[in-house]
């Protein structure tokens, strides 16, 4: 399944890049798709290294045909760093391989005085040319007006020719790559707050969403998800994250009391509940190792979930959270499942 002609050069029409999804059996599912309105062809499986995946488990997802690639350079480096070796190997600076991919990278130092900071240290760590998209991370619900003056950055960050592109030549050198692409092609906000997503979720200063969202917290489905249109070309591209936990606890744990045979959503289960929500681009993972990467693939290609089991889904997380009882449910609405 080793991807073999995915281009992602800014220059190329989406309409004349070749369909990766080719490397995948047909599904109502499809394995890459665009980002938004970003010309960027991401894999709907993402990895991050929350983790601690090896940078040797990293190159394995890449060869599997996942593209999407998350870094953290402060908050979440020490976690992260295990992956690094990898990401310069694929998107360093003389990578063949880095038009294939895509790098997102965060700071979650909301400070727009601290961006160039924050940009040269994933620049030097990583050994990269440019950045896919750049996260402002951890956006919780006072943090409107720190995010507001930050996106006022976009024009500046964004692009060839950039204020920022010129700051990071003079201090890294200039490459052919950073010329075209910029140093950040696209921007994006990793929010903890939804009502903060909803927002600004069409603002055009802002690219990508990314949001929480699982089976125990889908506030995200009818506030964002649900208020876009699968086919406006101009939608921001949707990350989600969290798709396996809960503060009530892991969600692959069976709910206390749930009768004995009812359906218990494997982690695949749980990113598919994600990916068949509407506009939902890629889901973010933290995988440990090849063996999970292969599972969630294997679950991907299997196709969006049914109505019934999504509703069951929510029945499921509604439990989790102690927001139902059994009593309250029909037996009809669970499923069971050897």
């Amino acid at each position: 399944m080793l991807i073999k002609d995915l281009r992602l050069q800014s220059d190329v029409p989406s309409e004349q890049v070749d369909c990766p999804n080719a490397q995948f059996p047909e599904s109502d599912m499809p394995f890459y798709r665009k980002l938004g309105r970003t010309d960027l062809t991401v894999s709907c499986l993402g990895l991050g290294g929350g983790g601690s995946i090896s940078s040797e488990d990293t190159l394995y997802a890449f060869d599997q045909g996942i593209n999407y690639f998350f870094y953290s350079s402060d908050l979440h480096h020490y976690i992260y760093s295990s992956m690094a070796g990898a990401l310069r190997q694929i998107c360093g600076r003389g990578s063949l391989k880095r038009e294939k991919v895509v790098l997102a990278t965060v700071t979650y130092i909301k400070n727009p005085e601290m961006a160039m900071a924050a940009l040269l240290d994933q620049f030097v760590d990583l050994n990269i040319d440019y950045i896919d998209v750049f996260f402002w991370g951890w956006i919780g619900s006072k943090d409107g007006p720190a995010l507001q003056d930050c996106l006022q950055l976009s024009s500046d960050l964004r692009g060839a020719n950039s204020v920022y592109q010129r700051s990071i030549e003079k201090m890294l050198g200039i490459s052919e790559r950073l010329k075209k692409m910029g140093a950040v092609r696209y921007v994006g906000a990793s929010f903890h707050d939804v009502n903060l997503a909803q927002q600004w979720s069409n603002n055009p200063l802002l690219d990508v969403v990314m949001v929480r969202h699982n089976v125990a917290h889908r506030s995200a489905q009818s506030q964002i998800f649900n208020q876009l249109d699968d086919q406006d070309p101009h939608r921001p591209g949707i990350v989600t994250f969290k798709s396996t936990g809960s503060h009530t606890g892991i969600l692959w744990d069976a709910p206390q009391n749930l009768p004995e045979g009812c359906w218990r959503p494997s982690v695949p289960d749980l990113y598919r509940y994600s990916l068949s929500q509407n506009c939902v681009d890629v889901c973010l993972t933290g995988w440990q190792c090849r063996e999970e990467i292969d599972a969630a693939i294997a679950g991907i290609q299997k196709g969006k979930l049914s109505q019934t089991e999504i509703d069951y889904l929510n029945l499921y997380g509604d439990l989790h959270r102690n927001r139902l009882s059994l009593a309250e449910i029909s037996p009809e609405r669970l499923i069971y499942r050897s």
